[in-house]
């Protein structure tokens, strides 16, 4: 224990003195009868005196001259025994702290206590937002003082030996189930479990373009996204899936989503239409969009992932299945700043640079090549990266598009998310979707629209 003032207030004689019992630290209710023991030996007789530590000083216990110190403590206080013979030779004990514990009903204690541990402070489960602090507490009774042992998922945390721990900014990987093993020499007691969830959500924006009115129409997006919003839903997401929208209408759809991403949150973005991509630059192609487009009439995907990284998301995801080709060498480029190296960014793309992405008909269905691969592995558990490699391998095997379509991935992601994650929404200000229904009346015409998710969004766009 420290002891700051004994460095002027004693020297130390031995003379042969020893200690043969130590005194322990203790854990107690409030007015417990205490007794506090050292033993020594020597050549001589031995005299004892007790010390108690008052603010920041040392005072003589008046009257405490035995080996036994019995005490009714009622607060927390440091106390130590000098041992002396009378030949002045004189030696101390360890410093013990007994804490003295508030509020503790009387019942907790069972008449014949050993001193082994009982917990009077249970931890608490919390459902906190990602990045925030979260404190953990097990309180126990115990003579001598109990030592503590945190696990967290059923594995010891050798750090966490203290009776309280704290996790300055909590993520994903600090949700789960955590527990504290209280134990002294009379024996030991596991704490109840404490469930830590992390509030937060998965959205997801879908958008698909068919009918243009003055570009060749498609076929597969309006049933791609209707397949992904289907899996992403099963996958816990809440998903707005949009098909055949304006550059008004994506502008307006995009400025929603992003309202709707916060720290903690997972979110994805996917398109299937026309698109192109110029010196790393992609654009999407509304409906709308006049023939020839210029980079003015479509839509920036890398200014997108650029405000859903100023939205301090876990996770942002964008799927692009667009074609990668570049008509206008005449067009300057948009101006986008470079993305942040926050680690937490996956792109998805179709087909590889100044390459096409193809769609396949088998009879009325049609369904993008990517689409085909990415919905047999998207709900596998694994990190999201990882997910999107087997899709790549499969498709470099379709022999309908060797040599014609591979897909490319991107990314920055430091950390081992998955789709799959489970995140558990607070319900509140992280996914208000009032915001949503309160400007979709801006849109002057409708849109087949497909909500999945459990709060009420208007059908209207």
């Amino acid at each position: 224990m420290e002891r700051p003032f004994l460095a002027s207030f004693f020297w130390q004689v031995n003379g042969d003195i020893q200690i043969t019992e130590q005194p322990v630290c203790a854990c107690v209710p409030m007015d417990f009868p205490l007794t506090l023991r050292c033993k020594a030996q020597g050549p001589t007789m031995l005299f004892y005196q007790w010390f108690m530590q008052w603010e920041s000083t040392c005072r003589e216990i008046p009257g405490a001259t035995q080996p036994d110190l019995h005490i009714h403590a009622r607060k927390t206080n440091l106390y130590i025994c000098r041992v002396n013979d009378k030949k002045s030779h004189f030696l101390f004990s360890n410093w013990v702290k007994v804490k003295v514990l508030q509020n503790i009903p009387a019942v907790a204690i069972p008449p014949d206590w050993n001193g082994k541990p009982i917990i009077v402070t249970e931890p608490v489960s919390a459902h906190v937002i990602s990045h925030n602090a979260v404190h953990l507490c097990c309180y126990a009774l115990g003579l001598p003082t109990p030592e503590y042992q945190w696990y967290h998922n059923g594995l010891c945390l050798p750090h966490r030996r203290e009776k309280e721990i704290e996790m300055k900014s909590v993520s994903q990987r600090d949700s789960g189930s955590y527990l504290c093993h209280v134990s002294n020499v009379h024996g030991e007691i596991w704490s109840e479990p404490a469930e830590i969830t992390i509030a937060s959500a998965k959205v997801a924006l879908l958008i698909g373009n068919n009918g243009y009115l003055h570009h060749p129409n498609l076929l597969a997006p309006m049933v791609d996204v209707f397949e992904l919003s289907v899996l992403l839903r099963r996958l816990g997401f809440c998903v707005i899936s949009l098909v055949d929208l304006t550059h008004e209408e994506m502008m307006l759809s995009i400025r929603q989503f992003l309202q709707l991403l916060d720290k903690g949150v997972y979110g994805l973005f996917y398109y299937a239409g026309h698109g192109y991509e110029h010196l790393g630059r992609n654009y999407m192609v509304p409906i709308d969009a006049p023939q020839p487009y210029r980079p003015e009439n479509c839509i920036s995907v890398q200014r997108i992932l650029q405000q859903m990284q100023d939205k301090k998301t876990d996770l942002n995801v964008v799927l692009l299945d667009t074609c990668r080709k570049w008509y206008n060498s005449n067009c300057a480029l948009s101006k986008v700043s470079p993305l942040k190296p926050l680690g937490n960014t996956v792109y998805g793309y179709a087909t590889s640079e100044n390459a096409e992405a193809y769609e396949v008909q088998d009879e009325a269905f049609s369904s993008g090549i990517f689409m085909t691969y990415l919905k047999k592995h998207i709900l596998k558990e694994q990190k999201v990266t990882h997910m999107l490699d087997e899709v790549l391998e499969e498709i470099g095997r379709d022999p309908l598009v060797t040599g014609k379509q591979v897909m490319e991935i991107r990314h920055s992601l430091k950390e081992p998310r998955a789709l799959t994650d489970k995140i558990y929404s607070s319900g509140s200000e992280q996914l208000n979707r009032t915001v949503w229904d309160r400007h979709t009346s801006k849109l002057e015409r409708w849109c087949p629209l497909v909500h999945c998710c459990s709060y009420q969004v208007s059908e209207e766009l």
